[in-house]
Order: C-alpha cells, then sequence, then structure tokens
C-alpha cells in the first residue's frame, strides 16, 4: 500500500480577498467551512475533510502550499524520513491549522510548498445540511456552478524532470501521461498516488517565475454540470479563458476560469479513467503530437500557455 492516500486542500493566495471569496461560494458553489483571522477553508459538497481549499489574504497571489494526507500515522513518519534523507528543502512540523492536525512541511526545487499530515478535521454539517444519503458528506444544494470535489491541480517548473524526482521520491508518486519534447526535455507530467489517472501535474514554466501555479481543479459528476456552470459564470461576469473543450491528455471535458484575483479555476469532468493496472505504463505524447491541440474544441488560447499566479512582469 502507497504511504499517501491523497491530494486533500490546496491553499490560494489572494489580493482580493472578499471578491475572491464572494466567487467561490456564491459563483463556484464551495461549501464555507470557517473565516478565521485572513483565512477562509472551503470544500465541495462530498469533500469528507473540512477543507479542499485554503483561501488567504495575501499581497499577492498563487499557491500558498498543496496538503496530502498520508495512509496512516506510520506512513506519515515514513514519508517525513524519506524527505529528510533526501535532502529537500524542509520547513518542519507545523500544527497551527484548523483544518487538520499536525503536518510536515517541505518544498520542492521551484519554491512550491507541500505538507503531508494524518489527523484530519472531517467535513462537519449542520442540521440544515445533511445529506438524505448517509454516505454522502452534505446536502447537495446546486448553489452555483456546485463541483463535487476536489481533483487536482497543476504547477509549474522550468525542468518537470527534476519535478518528477522530487514527487517519486517525496510522495510516491507514479506518472501516468506525459509530454516528451523534441529537445530531449519533459514539457509535462501527470502524476497519481492512488488509482485516480492524476492528482496533480506538473508543466513547463515559460515565464521567468518561481512556485507559480497553472490552476487548481474541482471535478463535476457530467458534463451537462460544466455547460451550466459555463452560463453561471457568464452571467456572473467571470472571465472564461477557454472551454468547454475536451483535453487529449487524460481526455478531460474541462472549463477554465480565472477568480477576480486572476487565479485560474478548472471545472472538469474527472471520474471516468481509472488507473487499475498495478504494471501501467505512462503514456508518452511527442511534441508533434501535442501541437494538434485538444481532443476536439476550439484552438486553446495564448494565455492558456503563458498565464500563471502570481504574474511576472507583463503576464
Amino acid at each position: 500500500m502507497a504511504d499517501v492516500a491523497h491530494l486533500g486542500h490546496v491553499e490560494i493566495y489572494t489580493d482580493r480577498f472578499e471578491d475572491s471569496l464572494d466567487f467561490f461560494t456564491r459563483i463556484f458553489g464551495l461549501k464555507l467551512s470557517l473565516v478565521q483571522g485572513n483565512s477562509a477553508w472551503l470544500r465541495a459538497w462530498d469533500d469528507y475533510e473540512f477543507h479542499s481549499l485554503k483561501l488567504t489574504r495575501h499581497h499577492t497571489t498563487g499557491v500558498g502550499h498543496i496538503g496530502y494526507r498520508a495512509q496512516s500515522p506510520e506512513a506519515l513518519e515514513r514519508r517525513v524520513a524519506a524527505i529528510t534523507a533526501a535532502g529537500y528543502k524542509t520547513h518542519g512540523w507545523v500544527d497551527d491549522d484548523p483544518g487538520h492536525g499536525r503536518a510536515f512541511r517541505f518544498e520542492d526545487p521551484f519554491g512550491h510548498v507541500f505538507e503531508l499530515y494524518f489527523d484530519t478535521r472531517r467535513a462537519e454539517p449542520d442540521a440544515g445540511d445533511r445529506p438524505a444519503l448517509k454516505n454522502m458528506a452534505s446536502k447537495f444544494t446546486g448553489q452555483g456552478a456546485s463541483p463535487r470535489r476536489i481533483d487536482h491541480l497543476n504547477l509549474l517548473a522550468t525542468d518537470v524532470a527534476e519535478f518528477r524526482r522530487f514527487m517519486e521520491t517525496c510522495l510516491g508518486s507514479r506518472v501516468t501521461e506525459m509530454i516528451a519534447l523534441d529537445n530531449g526535455r519533459v514539457g509535462g507530467c501527470w502524476f497519481t498516488v492512488n488509482n485516480k489517472t492524476y492528482d496533480l501535474a506538473c508543466t513547463e514554466e515559460h515565464g521567468r517565475g518561481d512556485g507559480r501555479l497553472h490552476h487548481v481543479t474541482y471535478a463535476t459528476d457530467q458534463r451537462e454540470d460544466i455547460l451550466r456552470a459555463a452560463d453561471i459564470f457568464l452571467e456572473n461576469g467571470v472571465h472564461i479563458e477557454t472551454g468547454p473543450h475536451k483535453h487529449a491528455i487524460q481526455g478531460t471535458f474541462f472549463l477554465y476560469v480565472w477568480e477576480p484575483a486572476g487565479n485560474r479555476i478548472e471545472l472538469a469532468n474527472a471520474g471516468a479513467r481509472l488507473i487499475l493496472a498495478p504494471d501501467h505504463a505512462p503514456v508518452v505524447w511527442t511534441e508533434t503530437e501535442r501541437k494538434k491541440g485538444q481532443a476536439w474544441g476550439l484552438k486553446t488560447i495564448e494565455t492558456f500557455h503563458t498565464h500563471g499566479t502570481p504574474p511576472v512582469g507583463p503576464d
């Protein structure tokens, strides 16, 4: 059994806290678990943990940290030992987040901060938010886009091959799909720690930034949910960057928007494919194949390749 269970949560920075919080609750449709100090803890209606998104007031945008839950206390200690032995930058133990117990923080070579934890706080629906079915985390209210759960995030790095070594060493992740560029570099890798097709992607940084975020993704049950969300975004003046289209890599149906501070957020119908084969080999896409674009839909807009948060220079 792998030591790491799943992606737990992502912290996003915003320099427009009130506007971003309004977007994620009223328009995107996440449930608010807590507002305390400079942060808000939110979750989708079927996320079982207290939060899957931590929104933090900051002087800029981007990702604060990425949280993964370990399989057990013993698995957490094994991972911490492996991370420490590998020589990656560590921030040590923290125990000050209301969403989970103590966590070990560490950093990839490009400035993204990760944390591993086991003890967690589960979703606490009040009487009006309790589901009719006891096997769901909370009631489906249909507020806004109303995604079901967090799915994955995409980070940017100047050396994806080096980032791959980090993920395999620290989290025990495996690569399910990747891009091999003509110049010999790795253009992108899609990682998983369980049977999902991926919980984190890393693609090549084309700007001059460090520790940047490309996007965070929440999953819907069906494609029609994304089409409905597009109308909701339109009515509320949300910037729709690209989609709905279908990705060639991983085959997801998607829609990308920018929340008010400029962080890219994706809705995707991402639950159809699972990696069940224990000897699954990464699917490798060539540069020529990737230049064909998405599986179908309009040509990918240029900002999809250039925009990340926090912004750098003229981004």
